[in-house]
């Protein structure tokens, strides 16, 4: 199983009327956590779409259990339980400071060819450098 942590402090422009980070930028912790994941393992986006793969969300889950606020330093904890093939599934659990569970969700993103706009296998580089968390 693949774990990486990434911190990101909260702004002011996540915020709503009510102090709390609206509900509609989860979504983007979870990008930032599964973009800084696949650069922990030394490959970029930017990278893979280059070599013409894209890795578009196809499904979506956000669970809220307690709200972050502005200037909370958040971990954004991202997990890969099993190995990609052509699809790739990250979970998400969001932190603050005091370690209280704020939030968790799931992706499945699919992994395009960007040419043909057809799904394809995982990049094999991608899977060298996962496959030794799964051993």
């Amino acid at each position: 199983m693949f774990v990486h942590d990434a911190s990101m402090r909260v702004l002011y422009a996540d915020t709503d009327n009510m102090g709390f980070v609206y509900y509609g930028n989860y979504p983007q912790y979870y990008e930032f956590g599964r973009t800084e994941s696949i650069r922990h393992l030394g490959i970029a986006y930017k990278t893979l779409e280059e070599q013409g793969v894209a890795m578009p969300v196809i499904d979506l889950h956000c669970y809220y259990h307690k709200p972050a606020h502005y200037d909370d330093l958040l971990t954004i904890r991202t997990i890969i339980r099993e190995m990609p093939a052509a699809r790739i599934h990250f979970f998400y659990e969001i932190f603050n400071e005091g370690k209280d569970l704020l939030n968790t969700g799931e992706t499945t993103l699919i992994f395009l060819n960007i040419e043909r706009n057809r799904p394809v296998r995982a990049p094999a580089d991608l899977l060298e450098k996962i496959k030794p968390y799964f051993e």
